[in-house]
């Protein structure tokens, strides 16, 4: 015989159980739709700039620069016209999101009047990546171009005569987790890229070798890259030393920031107390031959070079170096490269690629 559950009896308590688990389900669905339907209308449309407050130093600014109005009914959006050549990039904070954007907004603040020719040259050419690619990501850059000049009125222990990158981690000596994969490979070829060096030192130190002189005490540097341009004629000399900075990771090898070479300091020889350009990089000393008594004071922090080994150094702080060995100790040799900051983001980057590039 066939039973169904319609001839069994049910008590009453089940059959109203039954009945509130049905209204609570339907309640759950109706309330996961709702959510739903909230979650997809907060996502940007494709095609459309996501709605954010739009600031600017004057409230002339507001005013739409192109367009009418008509009655009571005006453009509230400001067209940004690539004629325009003054923008600006600030921190805007939509109150709705509570989430803060970079936008860019036309600004009636000129750039610095005293601000020096080559920080007019740098922000022209950041106007023209921006206008070429996008203003994202280069808040900083922006910022850091504006405040370059009032930065160098201050007497602080770093401060880079040509680009301050603001909020970026600084110490005087990096740890070597910043850049291991680099300091390791570099310090693999230590024994060839000293090999390298101790052939072109016999050739003899002079211009036609391929070597600058700085000063009469033995101070001297054999380029492979200046200025972010390749030296054909060394790299072919240093042919294992040219392959292995090729195979860096964070090598400076596109902008007239980053260089990388032999340097040579004589004994008796002092480097006075001098910044470097900016502290969006790093220098990275390889130690090739290190007599006694040379050392490395940057930010107020002594340091020795190692044969063998790196030493990563924030050139952007005053820093001094000295060789107070004896004639015969011979000179200080170590072989520097110029690293990105790890605090640099890709995009910044691809920037300053663009803003410090030799063919500009």
């Amino acid at each position: 015989m066939h039973w169904s559950m319609n001839t069994l009896p049910l008590p009453q308590c089940v059959e109203l159980g039954v009945h509130s688990l049905s209204g609570l389900l339907w309640t759950l669905l109706l309330l996961f739709l709702w959510h739903c339907y909230r979650i997809g209308s907060d996502l940007p449309i494709p095609g459309h700039t996501h709605a954010v407050k739009l600031k600017s130093s004057s409230r002339r600014s507001m005013m739409p620069r192109s367009g009418s109005c008509f009655g009571t009914k005006c453009n509230a959006r400001p067209k940004l016209s690539r004629s325009d050549p003054f923008i600006s990039m600030e921190m805007v904070k939509d109150g709705e999101q509570g989430q803060a954007y970079l936008t860019p907004v036309l600004s009636h603040a000129l750039f610095p009047a005293q601000a020096s020719a080559e920080a007019k040259k740098l922000y022209a050419a950041l106007q023209k990546y921006a206008k070429r690619y996008s203003w994202v990501g280069m808040g900083r850059i922006h910022k850091a171009l504006r405040e370059q000049v009032r930065l160098n009125d201050l007497f602080t222990i770093q401060k880079p005569h040509l680009l301050f990158l603001p909020d970026v981690p600084s110490v005087p000596f990096f740890p070597r987790d910043a850049h291991r994969h680099d300091i390791e490979v570099m310090e693999a070829n230590y024994s060839t890229i000293l090999t390298e060096f101790q052939s072109v030192y016999q050739r003899g130190i002079d211009s036609k070798s391929g070597w600058t002189c700085l000063g009469p005490k033995g101070q001297a540097v054999f380029p492979l890259y200046s200025a972010g341009l390749c030296v054909p004629g060394n790299c072919r000399s240093c042919p294992c030393t040219y392959r292995t900075l090729l195979t860096l990771r964070t090598f400076i090898n596109s902008n007239s920031l980053g260089s990388a070479g032999f340097w040579l300091l004589g004994p008796g020889a002092t480097l006075g107390s001098s910044y470097g350009p900016t502290n969006t990089r790093l220098r990275c000393h390889l130690g090739l031959q290190i007599p006694p008594l040379c050392e490395l004071v940057v930010g107020g922090e002594p340091q020795c070079w190692s044969e063998g080994h790196c030493l990563l150094v924030d050139d952007s702080f005053l820093h001094t170096i000295a060789h107070k060995g004896s004639s015969e100790s011979g000179p200080r040799v170590i072989l520097s490269v110029d690293l990105w900051h790890p605090n640099v983001a890709m995009a910044e980057r691809q920037a300053l690629d663009f803003m410090f590039s030799p063919d500009l």
